[in-house]
């Protein structure tokens, strides 16, 4: 196993409503799994403005970025694969397009479901929820990455 610096990520919390917005980030339906949208973040650049040019690219939804909210991290023990993701709310300058395309092809779904919609939905991290409607910054330690 090869040892390396964790991987940086953001990633948007986008309630509208009692509605949040999620992804599927495997092509051509690889995986059920479903996540907030977001992604890795470049050097000398901001974290929030990462995070809006991930969201505009993976969803069509142009962005304000607010607080963070959850510091989430994961691994994959047989790779050494490390990410360390930050959350932050984030609210939607503009309704989601019915036409988009991940420029990347990454993400091929988007949605906005309820909070009871996400609990029958395989999804990550598990804090997901409650950091979703809850208030204040959450913290989940090192989790085992879901293949």
């Amino acid at each position: 196993m090869t040892r390396r610096s964790p991987r940086l990520a953001a990633r948007a919390l986008i309630l509208s409503g009692d509605r949040l917005l999620i992804v599927n980030a495997f092509p051509a339906g690889k995986s059920d799994l479903w996540c907030a949208p977001g992604g890795g973040v470049h050097c000398g650049t901001s974290l929030p403005e990462n995070l809006a040019r991930e969201v505009e690219e993976e969803t069509g939804l142009r962005v304000a970025v607010g607080d963070p909210c959850l510091v989430n991290e994961f691994h994959d023990p047989a790779t050494g694969f490390h990410q360390v993701d930050i959350y932050f709310r984030c609210r939607p300058l503009n309704p989601l397009p019915p036409v988009w395309r991940d420029p990347e092809g990454i993400v091929t779904e988007r949605r906005f479901v309820t909070r009871d919609e996400l609990s029958g939905l395989r999804h990550k991290p598990d804090s997901l929820t409650s950091a979703a409607w809850g208030e204040g910054i959450r913290y989940d330690p090192l989790e085992v990455i879901v293949r």
